[in-house]
Formats: C-alpha cells, structure tokens, sequence
C-alpha cells in the first residue's frame, strides 16, 4: 500500500541565491584571505634578514645583517594599517567603507614601493659597520641580498587586490551590526510579554523595569 501523503520537498539552497550575492559572498571571502595573508607575510618579511655584509673591525672581518625593520619600517607599519582597514570595512557603509577601502588599496601600494626601495639597499649595512668599528667612514663589504624584500613585495601585493576587491564589491557587503540583517533592513524586535499576575516575580521584574504591572489585565 502506497501512502498518499507526499515526500517532503528540500529546498535547494544553492539556487535561492541571486549571481550577484553569490558573487558578492566569494568577494568578501577572497578579500579577507587575500588581507590576512599579505599583512602576516609583510609582517614576517619584516623581521627576517633582507642583506648581508662584511665590515673590517681591528684586523679582521665582522659579518652584519640587516632585517627588514632596519632596513624600513614602512611595510610593518602599513601591514597593521591595513589589517585594521580591512577589519573597519564591514563596521562602516556608503562614504565610510569606500575610504577604509581605498586606506587599504594603498596600504598594499605603500608596502609594494617600500619594499622594492629597501630591495639594494646597503645603508643600513653601512650604519652598523660604521657603529662596529668606530669609524663613520666604515663601509659593509661583500654586500649580498635575500629575497624577503621581495616577499615583502608580494604581501602588499596581495593588500592591494583586497583593497581593490572591497571598493568594487564593498557596497554589497554587510555591515557588522546587530540591529540589521542582511539586506539592511532593521530586524524586528521581539513584543514584550505583559506579567503574569499569578507569578509574583514577574510583578517585581516589571517593576524595575519602570512598567505598569497592571496595564493590559
């Protein structure tokens, strides 16, 4: 014997969303991939060595290395920036999320130009060999580089297509908000039960609360 009641119907989830949400939905996702990963590489490139060097201190050969922080601080300092910036986008709307976003395009700009700046630099080396062997003529011998100036490079790279992807997709993404869903609409507040009479605590509840026990009975 069959059962005349239907099966339940599943609703399929993936077609209730419109290309532009789904589109709007990988954008946030790829952003905040993309802004995590360049901010913690740029500040990993930082503190990692970017050149070395020989400075000749009393008869023989002192090897120096410079990291990147004291090479520049630039893209520490804007890294932070921007991971800030990226986080703000989804706490701001209109005007404010379009400046937070731009604040993090060229955040990964100014880490990409500070990096590629810092690539052949020797001053650094030059300062620490002065500071070893007492002489401000001193300067680093066989200067070679790494390639963390270059990774450095590619983290603001990787800012930079975040900030871009939130001022081309950031009107559609939602706001971290309580009080609004996701199409912005306020969400309905929940209509406060009036006391029970027959419950003495929720006479002394509505008490505090300022309200009238007695309204509506």
């Amino acid at each position: 014997m069959t059962s005349a009641v239907p099966p339940p119907r599943t609703e399929d989830t993936s077609t209730s969303e419109s290309p532009a949400q789904r589109s709007s939905r990988r954008s946030i996702a790829v952003a905040l991939l993309l802004g995590a990963v360049g901010a913690a590489l740029a500040l990993l490139a930082s503190r990692q060595a970017w050149a070395h060097g020989t400075a000749s201190v009393a008869g023989g050969e002192l090897p120096l290395t410079a990291k990147g922080s004291d090479v520049t601080g630039v893209p520490a300092a804007l890294a932070i920036v921007g991971l800030a910036a990226l986080v703000a986008v989804f706490a701001v709307r209109r005007a404010g999320r379009f400046l937070v976003s731009l604040l993090l395009t060229l955040s990964g700009g100014g880490i990409v130009a500070a990096a590629l700046l810092g690539a052949n630099d020797s001053d650094s080396l030059d300062e620490k060999a002065a500071t070893a062997s007492g002489d401000a003529a001193t300067t680093i011998g066989d200067l070679s580089h790494t390639g963390w100036p270059y990774a450095a490079a590619a983290a603001g790279a990787l800012l930079l297509l975040a900030g871009l992807l939130a001022l081309t997709y950031g009107r559609s993404w939602p706001a971290m908000s309580g009080r609004y869903e996701r199409d912005g609409t306020p969400s309905p507040r929940k209509a406060r039960r009036a006391p029970d009479p027959e419950r003495p605590e929720e006479l002394w509840k509505a008490l505090d609360r300022g309200e009238d026990p007695t309204h509506g009975t």
